[in-house]
């Protein structure tokens, strides 16, 4: 069974960012990983992927159209099992409350950083294990 985390962002860097930082990963098939640029793209990734292979969602909260923040409760309602971290360059604590009110598992500050994100993906695979 193959194991997917979808990550949610419409800067188009975005993808080969995470592409590079887990490719040791992604090459040996440790996980998948799914990007859509929309909240509605993320939507319709996240109900194609059968349970329980979805571990894990990320997701930006500034987007155009449908922002992350109102993007979580339709994929809470979708996969109440599945945790969404949101990632924010604006991580104040309006944000944090608002995301965590929402049913945010947390909130990650850009830039990114890799180190603490690789380890809430060994926790979460340390579960199926």
């Amino acid at each position: 069974m193959s194991t997917y985390i979808v990550v949610v962002d419409d800067e188009p860097d975005v993808e080969s960012m995470f592409r590079q930082n887990f490719r040791r990963d992604l090459r040996s098939g440790r996980f998948r990983m799914e990007f859509a640029v929309s909240g509605q793209a993320a939507l319709e990734q996240v109900k194609a992927i059968p349970d329980p292979s979805l571990i894990l969602i990320l997701s930006d909260v500034n987007m155009p159209g449908m922002t992350g923040l109102e993007m979580l409760p339709k994929v809470k309602a979708e996969r109440p099992n599945v945790p969404v971290i949101m990632i924010t360059a604006y991580a104040d604590d309006a944000t944090k409350k608002k995301a965590t009110e929402l049913g945010a598992a947390g909130l990650l500050p850009k830039p990114l950083e890799f180190g603490l994100l690789r380890q809430e993906i060994d926790q979460r695979l340390q579960k199926l294990a």
